[in-house]
């Protein structure tokens, strides 16, 4: 009989599929990773039992066990998709931009919510993940921490990276994904440039953020924007910067038009960032020659967003449509 032992399991091996539609350089192949295969529905599933695991190995967490762990939903499933099967509680810390979806999976899987301010920045008492530090002490529970956690980008160097490399036969010449914790977007990059040096690492911030300032050495001012999940006001520890060879930036309006017409056009239901990933990667479709591999990273469904920028009313009332 062939079956798994448990859910965690079946975590990482996702499939690539051929952007067609989309793409609008028909001699250059795009590639999409398609990470909401994982059990969670994200690709920060791989993370999550890696920063778990390692926190288990090291006596940080103990049976029964709190882990308080501030997320914008994705990180959050996959650690309560942990807990419930490994007997530990979850508190997941998030903004008030989180979609309703997300709060609603994390219930189901029998996680507790904080929801927090999201007109803060790091350095205020309420930004989201200082609220996360508060609960943790308080409860002397374990956090995570996959801003600063090294067994954040060590999963996607480990797992996803081989995988890209294995799937393409290492013709892979381009690699785009958005960057948030800097975790998936680093490990990956890393493994890519030891195999390769010359593959092209592309990483996508959101407009808005603060990260491609950083990136760029230029100045400017950090101010709201929908997408939920990519960019930080500050840099996070699990980025490493030397890796990535160019930083673009998307806003909300390309990012949700792109995710939507990847639905209607192939078929492929992704979030928002999943949408920023491939707008970035098919402005560099069109200036690459031909024989061009490029591997697109998409980090979730599009199922968390539904009462959200796939809604009609909600992209008219936030001037999108």
């Amino acid at each position: 009989m062939k079956y798994a032992e448990n859910i965690l399991d079946l975590v990482g091996n996702t499939p690539l599929v051929k952007i067609t539609k989309l793409n609008p350089n028909p001699k250059v192949t795009i590639l999409a990773k398609l990470e909401y295969f994982n059990p969670g529905g994200s690709m920060k599933d791989r993370m999550a039992v890696a920063m778990v695991e390692d926190a288990e190995k090291k006596g940080l967490l103990k049976k029964g066990g709190i882990i308080v762990e501030p997320t914008s939903g994705n990180t959050g499933a996959g650690l309560a998709m942990i807990a419930a099967i490994r007997g530990y509680t979850l508190i997941a810390v998030m903004t008030e931009k989180v979609s309703l979806e997300k709060e609603l999976v994390l219930r189901a899987y029998g996680a507790e919510v904080v929801r927090t301010r999201m007109d803060v920045d790091h350095t205020h008492p309420e930004y989201y993940v200082n609220v996360a530090k508060k609960i943790a002490q308080e409860k002397d529970a374990f956090m995570p921490d996959q801003y600063n956690n090294p067994a954040n980008p060590l999963a996607y160097y480990q797992t996803a990276g081989p995988e890209i490399w294995r799937d393409t036969e290492g013709k892979i010449t381009h690699f785009v994904a958005t960057i948030g914790t800097g975790g998936s977007i680093s490990g990956i990059a890393q493994y890519l440039k030891e195999k390769n040096p010359k593959v092209q690492i592309i990483g996508v911030d959101a407009d808005g953020s603060m990260l491609h300032h950083y990136f760029n050495h230029t100045d400017g001012e950090p101010h709201p924007y929908k997408v939920e999940g990519p960019g930080k006001d500050f840099i996070p520890n699990s980025l490493a910067i030397q890796y990535i060879d160019k930083v673009m930036v998307v806003n909300d309006a390309h990012a949700f038009a792109t995710a939507r017409e990847l639905a209607r056009e192939e078929g492929i239901l992704a979030g928002g960032s999943s949408g920023m990933a491939l707008f970035a990667a098919k402005q560099v479709a069109k200036q690459l020659p031909k024989d061009a591999t490029i591997v697109v990273l998409l980090p979730d469904s599009g199922k968390g967003y539904v009462s959200t920028f796939y809604n009609d009313r909600w992209m008219r009332e936030n001037k999108f449509l």
